[in-house]
């Protein structure tokens, strides 16, 4: 038998990079781990997190006192099995959230009469079961339940002289809803000889607002010669809407559908020098319907978005001793632009360990990212990022390490109106018990 625990604390603060940008956090987690046996365990982790954060709206249009405060918990458990020829698990979440907003005034305007309060939850089981039915293969069924929902309501702070009915201190009802979401799926994997492998798989979703969803998916792996390997791949993808996007202040939309897609890959990989040098490439190809955007002109959430993308991954890395060297690229081709997504990503970075020191550097190269993707009004923007970390390791349990993000100081947008820090550099120490 064996017993193990983790607890960490942590507390963040910065004023941010423009005015109205501060952010505070602070959080704890713990986890407790009992080995029955070497085929038995059971685990258990709780954390708790609370922020103030404040929102200083875009360049053009800033806000004032747009503030949040946010604390968020969860809790879970698992129980696991692992046997020579199967293994499992059953697990148990629950997942709570209490918010306050304020959803503040431009220059020029009045403060906010009522601010808005919400407290969600979310728990849920889930249960798994792997084997080996015979050789080459590996089965594995499964099951999910989640059941999630909340409240939200506005807290009148101050008179109102247009509604004299409301006094300081009332609460004003917003939406209290409650769903719930079962799955059942299967997965099944055949090496049917040295050089084949097959995957299929079926998942079936019940969602209690939206219906019933299939989601199959499958795949073929080519095992060749010199360690390099061929798959192709195809998956069905799909997302509920969320109880903001169906109920909670405009544009919400209660008749929204569930978002699908299917996915189509290729990839081909191979490991040379015995794994020193490794490099791979992948095609795909995504379709997807029915995504969910917001309508300017019904000012409401609809089922009218439709994506098509297709693109290119390559990656390389070599090792050599204490160094390593790694470069990636992707050219993604969009029909229809997607927020924050850029047509070209480079990057390419060192890291070297020795001893007590480990240094890591990397610049990423970033072409046609789209900043904002309304109509007729997109924007698009590059930049080039560089960032290096040095780490010193003191003793058994305190390192020093010092960060540097976007130390060529660039000035770019990920979201159209909110700028990005320039060049940023920190330092400190670690200790670990």
């Amino acid at each position: 038998m064996h017993s193990s625990s983790v607890i960490t604390g942590s507390y963040n603060r910065t004023d941010g990079h423009r005015e109205n940008m501060e952010f505070k956090q602070h959080s704890g987690y713990i986890k407790l781990g009992y080995d029955f046996s070497d085929a038995w365990k059971l685990w258990g982790s709780a954390n708790i997190t609370h922020f103030n954060a404040s929102n200083p709206g875009t360049v053009d249009k800033p806000y004032i006192d747009n503030d949040s405060h946010i604390t968020r918990g969860m809790t879970s458990f698992a129980l696991e099995n692992h046997y020579d020829k199967t293994s499992g698990a059953i697990s148990f979440f629950y997942n709570w959230g209490r918010h306050k907003i304020n959803d503040g005034y431009q220059p020029g305007g009045k403060p906010q009469k009522s601010h808005f309060n919400s407290k969600d939850r979310m728990l849920g089981i889930s249960w798994y079961q792997s084997a080996t039915l015979f050789s080459g293969n590996q089965s594995t069924v499964g099951f999910d339940y989640q059941h999630f929902g909340g409240e939200s309501w506005n807290k009148v702070v101050a008179v109102d002289e247009t509604n004299a009915n409301q006094q300081v201190g009332d609460h004003i009802p917003g939406v209290n809803k409650q769903m719930d979401e079962f799955a059942g799926y299967i997965d099944f994997r055949q090496d049917i000889s040295n050089w084949l492998s097959l995957d299929a798989g079926l998942r079936i979703d019940h969602h209690s607002h939206v219906g019933t969803e299939w989601i199959p998916q499958g795949g073929i792996a080519f095992h060749l010669p010199r360690k390099s390997e061929l798959k192709a791949m195809v998956s069905k993808g799909f997302r509920n809407p969320t109880i903001r996007e169906m109920y909670m202040f405009p544009p919400q939309n209660p008749d929204l559908k569930a978002e699908s897609l299917m996915n189509y890959e290729l990839s081909f990989s191979q490991q040379l020098l015995e794994g020193a040098l490794s490099y791979g490439i992948n095609l795909y190809y995504i379709k997807g319907d029915n995504i969910i955007m917001t309508d300017p002109a019904l000012r409401k959430n609809v089922n009218s978005g439709e994506i098509e993308n297709r693109g290119i991954e390559a990656n390389i890395g070599y090792r050599i001793r204490h160094w390593q060297v790694n470069a990636n690229y992707s050219r993604l081709y969009m029909k229809k632009p997607v927020l924050a997504a850029p047509e070209h990503k480079l990057y390419a970075g060192v890291n070297f360990s020795q001893g007590r020191w480990n240094l890591s550097t990397g610049m990423q190269y970033i072409k046609g990212l789209y900043t904002s993707v309304v109509k007729s009004k997109e924007e698009r923007t590059g930049f080039v990022l560089w960032n290096l970390n040095i780490d010193y390791r003191l003793c058994r349990f305190a390192n020093i390490f010092a960060r540097g993000e976007n130390l060529l100081a660039q000035h770019y947008e990920v979201n159209a109106g909110f700028p990005m820090p320039k060049a940023t550099t920190m330092g400190g120490l670690s200790i670990n018990l």
